[in-house]
């Protein structure tokens, strides 16, 4: 076959998840770097795309800018990076499968976070503000798109985060089945492009965009916070509970209850 079943993917993250919660943290921080840019340049993207696109085009803009976001996670993914929404699937499953301490998965969670917003922060000053590519022109389109973030009340933005990390997550988990490039992008491609489409929020992006007003001086840092807690809890909720946990009991649980059952039988 060139993929693997859901339940071999399944082996696939505990391991990958595994190997990120014991990576050692200069290459955390670098990747986790890498992880926040990428992800950023995506945004970027979509800014650059439909910024100046007529609102005559109605939903069709939103579809447009949504098929070149995915660009940043098959970067990830594909190229090398870390990212906290995909950590938090991935970590997660190996914590469930007792391969890893609670300790390692919240440290990992937390200093792949501190990276991933210095990396986004990274391409919204120097991309975003110095350059100019999300102003001038592009400035209404950045600002409308933040604010749509920030507006959100606190339970609104915490279930938006589920939805785009049970789709982000699957994302990563489907990428984990395609055993060649070109399968892995479109595992990548469709469910990303789809929670783009539907307008839930990512912590990792709203690390970029949110900022990116802020540094062109629309918004303001007293908005940013109130944000992204909510969306990293919903996030973290997606991936780990819709995804991870979810898998683990159809897959590993109930595969672990069977051969116990089996050798209980067999004695």
């Amino acid at each position: 076959m060139d993929f693997y079943s859901p339940k071999e993917i399944a082996d696939i993250s505990i391991q990958k998840g595994t190997e990120k919660a014991n990576l050692a943290k200069l290459p955390l921080a670098v990747l986790g770097f890498l992880g926040g840019a990428f992800i950023a340049l995506g945004y970027l993207a979509y800014i650059r795309v439909t910024g100046t696109m007529p609102q005559e085009w109605g939903s069709l803009i939103t579809f447009i800018g949504a098929a070149v976001f995915p660009v940043g996670l098959i970067c990830i993914l594909l190229g090398g990076g870390e990212l906290l929404t995909g950590n938090m699937m991935a970590v997660s499953i190996a914590y469930f499968a007792k391969k890893i301490k609670f300790t390692q998965l919240v440290s990992n969670w937390l200093l792949i976070a501190f990276f991933n917003l210095l990396g986004a922060l990274f391409i919204a000053y120097f991309f975003g503000h110095f350059v100019g590519l999300t102003e001038g022109d592009f400035l209404a389109k950045t600002v409308h798109t933040a604010e749509a973030k920030i507006k959100d009340p606190f339970w609104v933005a915490f279930v938006s985060g589920i939805g785009c990390n049970w789709l982000v997550s699957i994302a990563v988990w489907l990428s984990f089945g395609a055993k060649d490039f070109s399968g892995k992008i479109l595992a990548i491609w469709f469910p990303t492009m789809t929670f783009v489409l539907i307008g839930f929020q990512h912590v990792v992006a709203n690390m970029f965009i949110i900022p990116a007003a802020i540094f062109a001086g629309a918004l303001s840092w007293s908005q940013f916070l109130p944000n992204i807690i909510p969306v990293f809890l919903g996030n973290a909720i997606g991936g780990a509970i819709f995804v991870s946990f979810v898998y683990f009991i159809a897959y590993k649980k109930t595969a672990a209850s069977v051969e116990t059952f089996s050798r209980r039988k067999a004695g």
